[in-house]
């Protein structure tokens, strides 16, 4: 680690990885709340409280196009702690909604608030680390981001125990209050030389970055492997509970399959520096296809085999996410050291958008089946292979 780091690598990664952890909590201590909510703020149409999971993400892709320039030009800490204060802010907000479209509102500017620690932590990430060996440290990271959905939403069914769903956005708060206060209390700057916050540079950045054939093809890969993760959680506990009646033990399935694709952080954290970022996506993007054509041909011909076969799948497309996102994050930002954190926010903002434009719809056909979530899935996964090859 470089000088200006006061952090020993092990609380390094720890922080970065509570700060990104910040979005994996506060999208899946919602799943469990989702029925709930529905009959409180959507009993007409119960299919619309998925959006509180998208809208999420929609916020925090849009946060992502503001956060890294801000970071570059003001220093990485002082964006962080500003954008956790709109998170917190708008948890406060979300706890009083009345109404469902108030609640996704508020779920928005959440996102919003969540880009920075999301965005902010790779930029530096970026500071201290470069090429394979920053891709093993975003596979730790990756790990514990893996781990938090093991879980959350466990936490988020206590809460239900205790309280309504607003509690859950009342443990949004206290989390982020920690995580925060760690964060400022301990971690240094790391921005060396601020940039100027100017439209001609930061158009010149953009033309830069987009006239990279690699750095494109990074973000179109990414904006698929997002969605197939964001339409996959979005519908798994509608799945769970309406189509197998697993709804009281949907936590604890849900835990098992976040710790068993966890493990994918480890492995890639092993075997990145030997075979490669590109192999080891690509790799993972035909595994996927062959795994979803399996759902698929088992739901059609085989109805009576479909939970266990279910569950091996979706835990394919959580492992895939850790298989794969780190490395498309160090593939796309490695040509581009003297602008993290804009590239950075770019990447982020563009790959989050564009998977919510393509998850929403997949999440919202659910029709009591797997199978329009999974035929989304195999889509997304064969048109990021055939992308993939390009790197």
């Amino acid at each position: 680690m470089p000088l200006h780091s006061a952090l020993s690598r092990t609380e390094f990664v720890a922080l970065m990885a509570m700060l990104t952890a910040t979005v994996a909590f506060s999208i899946d201590a919602m799943l469990p709340a989702l029925p709930q909510i529905a009959a409180d703020l959507s009993a007409d149409a119960p299919n619309r409280a998925q959006l509180v999971i998208t809208s999420f993400v929609l916020g925090l892709g849009l946060g992502t196009f503001l956060v890294g320039p801000l970071s570059d030009r003001f220093g990485r800490k002082p964006v962080i702690l500003v954008g956790a204060g709109v998170y917190i802010a708008a948890g406060g907000a979300a706890m009083f909604a009345p109404s469902l479209d108030i609640l996704l509102a508020a779920r928005i500017l959440q996102g919003l608030g969540a880009s920075a620690p999301r965005i902010v932590a790779l930029a530096i990430v970026r500071d201290q680390a470069s090429g394979r060996e920053m891709a093993r440290l975003l596979s730790f990271i990756m790990l514990v981001f893996s781990l938090v959905p093991a879980i959350a939403p466990t936490i988020g069914a206590g809460l239900l125990l205790i309280g309504p769903w607003q509690t859950i956005f009342a443990a949004f708060v206290v989390f982020s209050i920690l995580t925060v206060g760690w964060f400022a209390l301990r971690q240094p700057e790391t921005l060396v030389t601020p940039r100027p916050l100017r439209v001609a540079p930061l158009w010149a950045a953009l033309k830069q970055m987009l006239s990279m054939a690699v750095v494109r093809d990074a973000i179109l890969v990414q904006t698929l492997c997002y969605a197939m993760l964001f339409a996959a959680l979005s519908s798994t506990q509608y799945v769970f509970a309406q189509t197998f009646d697993q709804g009281a033990a949907f936590p604890l399935w849900f835990g098992l399959i976040a710790i068993l694709a966890a493990s994918a952080s480890i492995l890639n954290a092993r075997i990145v520096v030997r075979l490669g970022m590109a192999l080891l996506v690509r790799r993972m993007l035909s595994v996927q296809i062959g795994l979803s054509m399996l759902m698929i041909a088992v739901w059609l011909a085989v109805p009576t085999l479909a939970f266990p076969v279910y569950v091996i799948w979706t835990t394919s497309i959580f492992f895939m996410a850790g298989m794969t996102l780190g490395n498309l994050n160090a593939i796309g930002m490695e040509p581009l050291p003297h602008i993290a954190g804009f590239a950075a926010s770019l990447m982020g903002g563009l790959a989050t958008i564009g998977s919510v434009m393509i998850a929403a719809p997949i999440g919202l056909a659910f029709d009591g089946t797997p199978l329009p979530v999974a035929i989304g899935i195999l889509l997304c996964a064969a048109a990021a292979r055939v992308l993939s090859r390009r790197f």
